[in-house]
């Protein structure tokens, strides 16, 4: 049986947990989960640090001694509202072997679970369009009409280095 840990917070003191906990229970319940522990930040905005959150901050202590396996969330803004702490403590969730649960019934768990439904699609469209034979598959690029103008640009990539990159001009045919 999975060990379940499950971090609540809202931004106001006049605001309650109860609702995200009640339905994280739920959850657990009937994903077979014993819930070990509860970790609640009343009245902390996601935008404060790890630091500035006592509640985040045991998770995250704890979650180094594995005393769970998984952390239960209501929505990924209640972790946070900083890309770069979201993708931080999920790293550090991974390199630990522990899964993350977002609630799947919420704004942002639906458009997880979409996002993730159109990676899959995409990665067997990559699989299928690889399997074909080549003369049924899909050009990577298309030839200019004739007469259409060309233009060259020059794209600075990151770790790439320079390219060229052809495209046609957007007033052609206009």
């Amino acid at each position: 049986m999975k060990r379940a840990a499950v971090y609540l917070r809202v931004s106001t003191q006049d605001q309650t947990t109860a609702n995200q906990e009640h339905e994280l229970r739920q959850a657990a319940e009937r994903a077979g989960w014993h819930v070990v522990k509860v970790y609640k930040d009343h009245g902390i905005s996601g935008a404060t640090g790890r630091n500035g959150r006592p509640a985040f901050d045991a998770l995250c202590r704890d979650a180094t001694k594995r005393q769970f396996d998984v952390v239960m969330v209501w929505n990924v803004d209640r972790l946070g509202r900083s890309l770069k702490d979201l993708v931080a403590f999920l790293s550090e969730l991974h390199a630990l072997g522990i899964d993350l649960f977002l609630h799947t019934t919420t704004p942002a768990g639906k458009a997880m679970f979409q996002m993730l439904g159109v990676f899959a699609e995409f990665e067997r469209s990559i699989i299928r369009q690889a399997n074909s034979p080549p003369s049924t598959r899909q050009p990577q690029f298309q030839l200019p009409a004739r007469g259409a103008q060309i233009y060259l640009s020059l794209t600075m990539l990151r770790d790439q280095g320079p390219r060229y990159i052809a495209q046609q001009d957007p007033s052609y045919g206009s």
